[in-house]
């Protein structure tokens, strides 16, 4: 399965980086595929070195601006144009979504794929992982929307909240029908 990972390209500490690693290293070995920015920094390398590590493959899309820090040695790299095209580009190469912890640009990632999915654009399977409580805020809120009508489906429909690696990589082998 090729899964694409939304998160950080910032140097992380341990309470971030152990379970991302955790997550990459389980990806690797169920001989899935990561799909992501491509950065050679941070937690995007953190992930990417697990996975590769671990025996997975490496599929990155980077943008024009940070091609300079795009990781050399991934089994494909393509390089994107603009914002828009590498998120368009990530949700082509991806049959499911895993969002770790980032900043902005991984929380306008992460609504961008839930938006699509409550519109019907896609199906594929959204997890959101949770790392250290990372998201209860966010959480929080989307239950709000959801209890006050905002969300025209469940919210279970649209994102699985996911508190650890192995939970999250059983919830997208189970929708994608892989044992």
């Amino acid at each position: 399965m090729n899964i694409c990972v939304f998160l950080s390209a910032a140097d992380l500490d341990d309470r971030y980086t152990r379970p991302a690693r955790e997550f990459a290293e389980l990806m690797g070995k169920g001989g899935h595929t990561l799909v992501w920015g491509g950065s050679e920094s941070g937690l995007m390398k953190v992930v990417a070195d697990g996975v590769q590590q671990a025996g997975g493959r490496l599929v990155g899309v980077s943008v024009d601006f940070l091609a300079a820090s795009a990781r050399a040695n991934a089994d494909e790299m393509v390089i994107a144009k603009d914002l828009a095209e590498r998120k368009a580009l990530l949700l082509a190469k991806a049959d499911a979504v895993v969002i770790m912890v980032g900043g902005a640009g991984t929380l306008d990632e992460a609504t961008e794929i839930l938006e699509l999915k409550k519109h019907g654009k896609t199906t594929k399977p959204v997890v959101l992982l949770n790392t250290a409580g990372f998201y209860d805020g966010l959480k929080q809120q989307f239950r709000r929307m959801e209890d006050e009508g905002f969300l025209p489906l469940p919210l279970t429909d649209l994102v699985f909240f996911a508190e650890d690696g192995v939970a999250a990589l059983a919830y997208l082998e189970e929708s994608a029908g892989v044992h």
